[in-house]
């Protein structure tokens, strides 16, 4: 069978009134489906690089880097502290793992449903990107094996991204939370994503960052 055209998937996609994370799904599919040798695989990196940490370090609002695969490779403090029942259960958390098997992300995440809806998706265009990534098919194969909410939403073949938006969190320490976030890709490490939270000033949301980042700034070491 000869290969696509771009204007008739092009056609399809309007045809299907496909959003951006579905079209390019689709043109994944179809490219590899006509490919007759896999890609060639570049390795990611799991290491974030000392700038990276350095910009994590320097910004005063919550911020961490992670990859495709909801691994969070590196966090500033105040980063940390928000995301604290993650990293009491793990060093080095995986937020789709702590979505779907941690008992305490149903406290955590406020709109706990969206939330595994967007996981899902996410990984879903993510196989989609790249399909011979075994350390994604890995992390699959586990919540396929141990969540059936996860099975449930994986079978319904949603894909998304997920650049932008609001988080509602339940902290333990400091109440609810109403934060905004941004992704940035890194261009410079492929597949890695610097996440940014922040909320409107002079809002709940706002002293209770500030009463956080209190508790958790490192405090200066007394000088005689």
């Amino acid at each position: 069978m000869g290969e696509v055209s771009d204007g008739v998937l092009d056609g399809l996609c309007h045809a299907l009134q496909l959003d951006e994370a579905e079209r390019d799904h689709l043109y994944r599919l179809v490219r590899s489906a006509g490919s007759r040798r896999p890609p060639r695989r570049v390795p990611r990196s799991h290491r974030v690089r000392p700038t990276v940490q350095r910009i994590l370090d320097l910004l005063p609002t919550p911020a961490y880097v992670r990859n495709g695969r909801f691994d969070i490779l590196a966090a500033n403090d105040l980063g940390r502290a928000l995301y604290s029942p993650l990293y009491e259960e793990s060093e080095s958390p995986n937020t789709a793992r702590f979505v779907f098997l941690s008992p305490a992300a149903g406290e955590f995440f406020v709109d706990f449903d969206r939330i595994q809806d967007d996981a899902v998706a996410y990984l879903r265009a993510e196989a989609g990107r790249d399909s011979y990534d075994k350390d994604l098919q890995d992390l699959i194969g586990e919540l396929s094996t141990r969540s059936e909410r996860f099975r449930q939403r994986w079978a319904a073949h949603d894909v998304r991204y997920h650049r932008a938006g609001a988080k509602h969190l339940h902290h333990p320490l400091v109440g609810d939370l109403t934060l905004d976030f941004e992704a940035f890709e890194l261009p410079g490490d492929e597949g890695q994503r610097l996440n940014v939270y922040t909320a409107p000033p002079d809002t709940p949301t706002a002293e209770s960052l500030a009463l956080l980042a209190s508790w958790t700034s490192p405090q200066p070491s007394d000088r005689r």
